[in-house]
């Protein structure tokens, strides 16, 4: 049961959180705040802050409650989604991101106008708006409500209330560097937290002989768990398609996340230098590497403990119930600190989205207002919003991270050409462009209900090469020359440091080892 220590050791961290927010966020005697300071963090972020916050924002309730619930029905091989992620974001560092910076861009759309046009920029900024408010922010609010309602008993309603309301309070003012600079705490106690939960469950399914030991068993007990690449005849094929897995769709999922991605990327587009955030794209690369101790492994042990519950989401809060006093509130305080900066990132992307790209198109520069009041505006009604509608559009999954994967692969094949056409193919239009976003939802629609036997990534593999071949279809019907906004590769400095190259090398070796043991 939830003790007054824990509670205690949870209102130490709100008010710490709290308080260093502030902190951060102040600016020196007479600068105000403007919009590169609220939304890009005065463009200064070092290493450290840009990997920390791009690990905290990405493990959220999500992930933790929705991996370690995939990790009981499914086990091990949901852990693709993390390592397969740790290359990706060393591509990200390598090939993309020293082409939004040279661009100066404080947003995804924003790039989007440069490369082709106003209306390409418009379709992705309302597209975003909607899919951040109403798939990523509800998710976030309701796995972290069912968190809180299952260890401490506290009413659904009250539990999304008391997040939405304390994520505002700490991020609201300070923008993206409230939320970045405190992050690194976030992290910390995310990787701490989660590493004493793995232990604990680990001496929990040895009979506390011990963590190496607890693994052993888990791998006895319950083998069919650690199964990496799934053959045909696994009931859950259909979520991780065999060898898909690593050639196929998961690749185009991935590099739309960490590449693409406004509420991710925006943390490297706020770099002192590029180099400053190819190394927090290698810190987080490692941190990836390892999230699966924290997020998958809970769930494998959960389901040799108590094979039998209600649904595969309740492994986490469950396991989090057979931890002692105090260091219940610790881990608890971890969940709300992954929950928490991940809300406070996700409002802060979806006001740069609103205030850089949407406002300054339906509002004359006269009659427009502060941009930064603009974002905190937009910050809030957003968090409301996302509170009254999370029950009713995710209220009846019990495997949402399932969920919101399969409802992201529609849109995300589009994503994906139309940023790396645009980026790395001249000829490419803004009709092509937009052949291939909107193209990306009807060709996944039909193949959702034309083949509803071809399991998702695999649609998602094949909607993509279809895509690449409307949008260059379209862009060779409409001239077959080089675009006015093309990006010219050869003003773009993709060298990489020996310390980047050797960390990407560790890396790979890395995942070649784990996918080697574990095939």
């Amino acid at each position: 049961m939830f003790s007054t220590i824990d509670f205690a050791v949870v209102v130490l961290y709100a008010v710490t959180l709290f308080g260093l927010a502030q902190w951060v966020s102040r600016e020196r005697a007479g600068h105000e705040k403007d919009a590169s300071d609220y939304f890009l963090a005065g463009k200064a972020l070092p290493w450290w802050a840009i990997g920390a916050s791009l690990i905290a924002s990405n493990i959220s309730a999500e992930q933790i409650i929705g991996m370690s619930g995939s990790g009981y029905a499914m086990g091990l091989a949901i852990a693709s989604y993390e390592w397969m992620a740790a290359i990706t974001l060393i591509i990200v560092g390598k090939y993309l991101l020293p082409v939004f910076l040279k661009r100066g861009i404080y947003t995804m759309p924003q790039f989007l106008e440069q490369r082709y046009d106003h209306r390409v920029r418009m379709v992705m900024a309302f597209f975003w708006m909607a899919v951040y408010v109403f798939v990523n922010l509800t998710s976030i609010l309701w796995l972290g409500a069912l968190a809180i309602n299952a260890v401490t008993g506290l009413d659904m309603s009250y539990s999304l209330a008391a997040l939405g309301i304390f994520a505002a309070g700490y991020s609201l003012y300070g923008g993206l560097k409230a939320v970045a600079f405190t992050d690194i705490i976030q992290v910390v106690l995310l990787v701490f937290g989660g590493l004493v939960i793995a232990y604990i469950m680990l001496g929990q399914v040895s009979g506390g002989a011990g963590v190496v030991a607890g693994f052993d068993m888990l791998m006895d007990k319950a083998p069919e768990k650690f199964d990496m690449i799934f053959s045909k005849d696994n009931p859950y094929y259909d979520a991780l398609p065999g060898i898909s897995v690593l050639v196929g769709g998961m690749w185009i999922m991935n590099v739309s996340y960490w590449g693409f991605n406004q509420y991710i990327i925006q943390r490297a587009l706020a770099a002192k230098s590029l180099q400053e955030a190819q190394k927090g794209i290698t810190f987080a690369a490692f941190l990836k590497l390892l999230m699966p101790v924290i997020v998958v492994l809970p769930g494998i042990a959960m389901f040799v403990l108590e094979p039998n519950l209600s649904a595969p989401d309740q492994a986490y809060p469950t396991a989090m119930k057979l931890l002692p006093t105090g260091l219940l509130g610790l881990v608890f305080a971890a969940l709300i600190a992954a929950i928490v900066s991940s809300l406070g990132s996700m409002t802060n992307s979806i006001s740069t989205i609103f205030t850089m790209d949407l406002y300054p198109s339906f509002v004359k520069e006269e009659n427009r207002k502060d941009p930064v009041l603009v974002g905190r505006v937009v910050a809030l009604s957003a968090m409301v919003l996302a509170m009254i509608t999370a029950k009713p559009l995710l209220g009846n999954f019990d495997q949402a991270f399932q969920f919101i994967q399969e409802f992201t692969g529609f849109f995300t094949p589009g994503i994906v050409v139309l940023f790396l056409m645009g980026i790395f193919w001249k000829k490419t239009t803004a009709n092509g462009a937009l052949a291939a976003a909107l193209g990306s939802f009807f060709l996944s629609l039909a193949f959702k209900y034309l083949l509803p036997g071809l399991p998702f990534i695999d649609r998602v593999g094949l909607v993509f090469l279809l895509c690449v071949g409307l949008a260059a279809v379209f862009s060779m019907v409409g001239g077959a020359k080089d675009q006015d906004g093309a990006v010219d590769l050869a003003d773009i400095d993709f060298a990489t440091t020996k310390g980047f190259n050797f960390a990407a090398f560790l890396v790979v070796l890395i995942l070649a080892a784990l996918y080697g043991t574990w095939w």
